[in-house]
């Protein structure tokens, strides 16, 4: 084939428009052979699959000359046409837009050759298993291909052939390098005798289902070298890289590993992991379990060991492989280190934390273990930047003790609270809070030796009693004292520790009260109205912490630090209310029994007409309840209030009584002797065994002299004495108890009351017109 350029460039230096036009006509039929043989060619290997290897070969190089023809012939119009443009423009612009266009349709016959390059490569690359090169010559192809779709003139199904070739391809690579993961990344987990990495497994039953658990990094094909991670094993990474499928392969692969490894090794104290290498085999990771372990969580020291020795395995013989500009290792940390940091803290150092101020010192060793731990971790470029979560959690320590010790001291006393009421201690005036020995502060100490210089003898003479100020003897809830202990521990561990530390301690020693305030009341608020003697021991039980928070502030207030010290660390604002709510369960419980009393009492039809024997036989049962009901319910308190308390409510529940019998018979407008009679032993009755209902005491004996003062705490004691008199009285001892209004009758009835007892008891005679006179 003769050169065009030859010919051309033969002249004198000026070139004829017949000859360059002519010259252009050939070549534009030439392109056009060329690109008809080129797409034929193209056709038939990627559409209809036809061997044609040496007629390719002869067309990528008639291309490559046709190309060179064609650059030569251009420099040639731009250099020689332009200097004679003013003579021919029209002329030598058709020519131009011709060979434009001739060279658009070599450029895509370039990107052809290209790609056909590209693929020939690719295939060839991918039988010897050079998985990076054949991805490097598929994405070369691709660019080929994306090339030809930007000029509109390509051919589209041609254009859609190596699209389709492309796209096959590819899937062939993809496959090539899934199976060569598959063999070198083995799964062996519970849930099947094989699991790739690519397979995300079911949750394990328990802790014996993971002692299966294996992960197999094979070195198929790598037995002879020595080099970590295998070459082949670094090949096919870089090639999923290339081909943008690697992040979706470790996505998976952190996923099982998380689940079916990591986790287990921290949540579990008895799992470890075994390493073991295999000649010529590869390196196996398994789970194994060591004796029971006592402990219920691991501590951070076995969880750090154990994990490390994972990740490093996984490091030298996996994902120490660069990947662009990061570590394959750096990619997956990106994936796992927040889900397993906050298994780390949730799982095992929320449990190491210390449960009393004295052992916070030592923990200065686990936040030393975080600190290797994440130094090891960004050696490996598992880890980037400065500090993360895992040691934050750790430093903070302090607040994290505050925070668990609170939340501890909550719930203890919440559980208290809702404990049995009726399991009760005996409270004696000598009992004493087992209050911690502190330290003296400096300033007491400077005080108290000032003090020693200057002493003086300024005791007074009248001392106060050694049970001033005590509490009575009476019965509490344990699980009150329980509580109270509880508060004094924790304010102890507040004392010495950081302010922030000590601020949170005390305000939930405050917020123990305040719960047991809101709660216990309703908590037990049905059972606190059904039975009297849980009634009078929530009496006790408010009356028992009111005592104790009056001092307790005081107590551990110079001990604390500022602001606390300074007047704050006080329970002395709280004293009011639980007074308030131990009068008001059991003045509700006095408002049940005196209800019940009057209901009783409304069954002796009032005291009418007793001569009938039916309405006796029921005032006489009413009566004979009421002092049954006084009599248990003493029984029930008995030992349980304090003495001045129980006789204080019997004598105000009995006076009730009485109150309602005197009420009744007042009454009465006519009262026969024979209703008189009836009336006066119902009333005697109540005479002769409403005392024996004040019984405070368990020994019988001492009991006699609270009966004996049963007018202190009755008080219509007398006027009922004084009306049982009178039932049985004659006008004259009437008027004479009367005494012109100075006897003892005057000072127990007014003088209408006395003239209608006389009027119901007596006929209307002489003589009780008499009497009725002396009645002023």
């Amino acid at each position: 084939m003769a050169s065009f350029v030859t010919e051309v460039l033969a002249s004198s230096g000026k070139l004829e428009k017949e000859d360059l036009s002519s010259k252009i006509s050939k070549m534009s039929r030439k392109v056009e052979d060329t690109k008809e043989e080129v797409c034929d060619m193209i056709n038939k290997k990627y559409s209809d699959f036809l061997p044609s290897l040496n007629g390719s070969e002869e067309l990528m190089v008639q291309v490559d000359e046709v190309s060179k023809e064609m650059d030569v012939l251009k420099n040639c119009i731009e250099t020689e046409v332009q200097q004679n443009i003013h003579v021919a423009v029209a002329e030598y612009a058709k020519l131009k837009q011709q060979l434009e266009k001739n060279t658009i349709i070599i450029t895509m016959l370039g990107h052809l050759k290209e790609f056909h390059s590209a693929m020939e490569d690719f295939n060839k690359a991918l039988m010897d298993k050079k998985y990076v090169d054949a991805a490097n010559q598929l994405e070369q192809a691709r660019a080929s291909v994306d090339s030809l779709k930007e000029w509109k003139t390509s051919q589209l199904p041609l254009l859609s052939a190596l699209s389709s070739e492309l796209t096959v391809q590819r899937e062939n690579l993809i496959y090539h390098l899934g199976d060569e993961w598959k063999r070198l990344i083995i799964w062996r987990l519970p849930s099947s005798k094989g699991v790739t990495a690519g397979c995300v497994p079911p949750e394990p039953a328990g802790l014996k289902s993971f002692l299966k658990v294996e992960l197999n990094l094979s070195h198929a094909c790598n037995k002879d070298s020595e080099e970590k991670p295998p070459a082949l094993l670094r090949c096919v990474l870089q090639a999923l890289a290339v081909q943008g499928d690697l992040q979706h392969k470790i996505k998976l692969f952190s996923q099982v590993l998380l689940k079916t490894m990591m986790k287990p090794l921290v949540m579990y104290p008895s799992l470890s992991v075994r390493v073991t290498e295999q000649p010529g085999e590869g390196t196996v990771l398994a789970l194994q379990c060591l004796e029971e372990s006592p402990e219920e969580r691991s501590t951070p020291s076995q969880v750090y060991s154990k994990l490390l020795l994972v990740l490093r395995t996984l490091h030298s013989h996996l994902l120490d492989v660069s990947i662009g500009d990061k570590k394959l290792s750096a990619i997956l940390g990106e994936l796992i280190w927040e889900e397993i940091s906050q298994c780390i803290i949730h799982e095992c150092l929320l449990y190491s934390i210390p449960t009393n101020s004295s052992q916070l010192e030592k923990y200065n060793t686990v936040i030393k273990e975080t600190e290797e731990f994440e130094k090891s971790l960004k050696e490996m470029e598992y880890l980037q930047g400065d500090s993360t979560d895992l040691l934050k959690y750790a430093r903070d320590v302090n607040c994290h003790f505050a925070s668990k010790k609170c939340k501890d001291v909550i719930v203890a006393a919440r559980k208290l609270m809702t404990s049995k009421m009726h399991n009760t201690v005996k409270i004696t005036p000598d009992y004493k809070l087992r209050l911690p020995k502190l330290p003296p502060p400096a300033s007491e100490q400077k005080v108290k030796q000032e003090s020693t210089k200057d002493e003086l003898t300024m005791e007074n003479a009248k001392q106060l009693s050694a049970w001033s100020l005590c509490l009575p003897a009476c019965r509490i809830s344990e699980s009150v004292q329980q509580l109270m202990e509880l508060a004094l521990n924790t304010l102890c561990e507040a004392v010495g520790s950081s302010t922030q530390c000590a601020l949170q301690l005390f305000f939930t020693v405050r917020n123990i009260f305040q719960l047991f305030y809101d709660v216990v009341p309703t908590y037990h608020k049905e059972n606190l109205l059904k039975f009297p003697h849980l009634a009078a021991i929530q009496h006790n039980n408010c009356m028992y912490l009111a005592h104790h928070l009056l001092t307790l502030g005081h107590h551990f207030r110079s001990h604390l630090p500022q602001p606390l010290s300074e007047g704050v660390a006080t329970f002395v604002d709280m004293v009011p209310g639980f007074r308030k709510l131990g009068a008001q369960c059991f003045l509700a419980q006095m408002n049940v029994q005196r209800a019940e009393l009057l209901e009783r009492l409304s069954t002796a039809h009032n005291f009418c007409n007793l001569d009938d024997e039916d309405n006796y036989i029921a005032a006489s049962k009413a009566v004979r309840q009421v002092i049954h009901q006084l009599k248990q319910l003493g029984t029930v308190w008995q030992d349980v209030l304090p003495v001045s308390i129980y006789c204080k409510a019997m004598g105000n529940l009995l006076n009730t009584a009485i109150m309602e019998v005197i009420a009744k018979i007042m009454m009465l407008e006519d009262i026969s002797s024979e209703d008189g009679e009836h009336l006066h032993t119902l009333c005697q009755t109540i005479i002769e065994e409403g005392p024996l209902v004040f019984i405070p005491l368990a020994e019988e004996n001492k009991n006699k002299k609270y009966q004996e003062e049963v007018p202190l705490y009755v008080r219509k004691w007398s006027t009922f004495k004084e009306l049982v008199i009178v039932l049985r009285a004659n006008l004259q001892e009437i008027v004479d108890r009367w005494a012109d209004s100075k006897g003892p009758l005057a000072l127990e009835f007014s003088s209408s009351e006395v003239k209608n007892l006389i009027r119901a008891l007596f006929q209307n005679t002489e003589r009780r017109a008499v009497a009725l006179t002396k009645i002023k």
